[in-house]
């Protein structure tokens, strides 16, 4: 039975390594940022917690499942934040074209609260 769980937990360690390198290569290839935080944020969280699983599969112990479960819950709680916070700062630096945003919110919010992007 144990090897099965190592086996279990071998895929899941293998499944998560393929979704991170699906997310580097994806950081790499992608054009703009707003595309490469798309690449990076799902697959990137989504093999993190592959990994986690797989290793709390492997290890089969409480303070390994433990340590796995908040590794998961603090990655699924910053991994957004995170994200917003870098599509802000790329919004107001001038690094996403608004051109090809259908609705930017965040443009209608920043002018209301008379923000103007330098240089313009």
């Amino acid at each position: 039975m144990s090897a099965l769980f190592d086996l279990i937990g071998a895929v899941f360690i293998l499944v998560g390594a393929m979704l991170c390198l699906g997310a580097a290569i994806g950081l790499v290839r992608f054009p703009d940022v707003l595309c490469e935080m798309h690449a990076i944020t799902k697959p990137q969280v989504l093999g993190l917690i592959a990994v986690t699983l797989g290793i709390a599969l492997s290890l089969r112990t409480w303070w390994a499942a433990g340590l796995c479960v908040l590794i998961i819950v603090l990655q699924l709680m910053t991994a957004p934040v995170s994200a917003n916070l870098v599509a802000r700062s790329a919004s107001r630096s001038g690094l996403v074209d608004e051109q090809d945003l259908i609705v930017n919110h965040l443009a209608e919010d920043l002018k209301e609260a008379g923000y103007t992007r330098p240089g313009d």
